[in-house]
């Protein structure tokens, strides 16, 4: 009998987790053959990433995925016999109660936020409270051995390549967006949070001796790029040039179409989890803007993943991505980071495609969910 897994999903970060878990919920059905139930508080946040999704239905099937409007009002299903409560969401109390009634325990997950701490490898798999009798697991992506690993398709790297050596294909993708590559222009993808450092960063390039295109989805970072713009209502197809740099904001696209838009530049400014870690199998050079949280928490899980990540480079290259890395996320000056890194290019650019190789090397996320089952039955 085909095995039913409920993934529950409240949308906190905007994209970041309706973007993991529908990502998730995707490749269970199309590669692991299990029936998937996807709980969604927040529909309408769901729909920017799947324009197909009807935001007024309760119930709908997208992608083999059967999506279900998570209410407040909560009506009485059966549990399923995987369950995953992504990013430590809590479950509805009734639904807990379906748990425990269940005659066989259903296996219950909580699918925490990645990490490249440490502790994460410790805790990665251990039991966690208990409700009634049915335990809980605590289940760590991660990009270490002894973690769950990233999500990752089969074949997505090597879609990527063959897309990365087709001139032709990007260019019909990239004019597919209205984007027109000045010739020697270095191609820049920008999705972040409000940012302080921004106008220092673009300052910079346009004061360059070459070429920039940046190219930025609507997102909350416009209001930072129309305050250095000087204008204000920069929408989907708006462009702006000063000097040597070139501002283009782009549609919000679809997770596929995003994807093709990181594989197509040269370098990838992205923010939160699920772009993060689709710049990664990019295997271009990225900046993270990772989600602020209270007391500065989120600057030691920057700080333990840019170990892991330098790991390798040379002191200059080290100092100029890690250097650039933080005055992003601390809002401040980019301009002499920014320069360092560009003159180590070659060599980032090198590093990157060798860390995705590394990680790809590990078990995907839900490869790695799906044999944590297996091994529980």
């Amino acid at each position: 009998m085909t095995v039913r897994w409920d993934i529950f999903c409240t949308v906190v970060d905007n994209f970041g987790d309706i973007g993991v878990t529908w990502r998730l919920a995707r490749q269970l059905v199309a590669e692991h053959g299990v029936a998937v139930r996807l709980w969604v508080d927040d529909l309408r946040a769901f729909e920017r990433l799947c324009p197909e999704i009807d935001p007024a239905l309760s119930e709908q099937w997208q992608q083999g995925v059967q999506v279900r409007h998570w209410p407040k009002d909560w009506l009485p299903v059966e549990a399923a016999d995987v369950v995953i409560a992504a990013f430590a969401c809590q479950l509805p109390s009734a639904y807990m109660d379906a748990m425990a009634e269940r005659q066989v325990t259903p296996l219950w997950m909580n699918l925490d936020y990645l990490s490249a701490e440490d502790w994460v490898i410790g805790c990665h798999g251990l039991p966690s409270v208990k409700y009634k009798h049915v335990q809980k697991y605590f289940f760590f992506p991660g990009f270490q051995e002894g973690t769950g690993g990233l999500l990752r398709e089969a074949g997505l790297l090597e879609r990527r390549r063959q897309f990365q050596q087709d001139g032709a294909a990007q260019q019909v993708f990239l004019r597919g967006l209205g984007v027109e590559r000045e010739p020697g222009a270095r191609l820049i993808s920008l999705f972040a949070y409000e940012n302080a450092g921004l106008a220092s960063w673009f300052d910079t390039m346009a004061t360059d001796t070459r070429p920039w295109h940046v190219l930025v989805p609507e997102g909350r970072i416009l209001g930072d790029v129309e305050r250095w713009a000087g204008i204000d209502g920069l929408g989907a197809g708006a462009s702006y040039r000063r000097g040597a740099l070139t501002v283009q904001v782009l549609p919000f696209v679809r997770q596929d179409e995003y994807d093709h838009l990181l594989w197509c530049c040269d370098f990838n400014a992205v923010r939160g989890e699920d772009s993060f870690v689709r710049a990664q199998w990019a295997g271009r050079p990225l900046l993270w803007h990772i989600y602020q949280q209270e007391e500065d928490v989120h600057l030691e899980k920057l700080e333990a993943f840019l170990k892991l990540y330098t790991e390798g480079l040379s002191e200059p290259a080290e100092k100029a991505i890690s250097g650039l890395w933080r005055t992003w996320n601390a809002g401040q000056d980019m301009a002499e980071h920014w320069k360092a890194a560009c003159e180590k290019d070659r060599e980032l650019a090198e590093h990157a495609r060798s860390w995705c190789l590394e990680q790809a090397s590990r078990a995907d996320l839900a490869t790695a969910l799906v044999k944590f089952y297996r091994n529980w039955i």
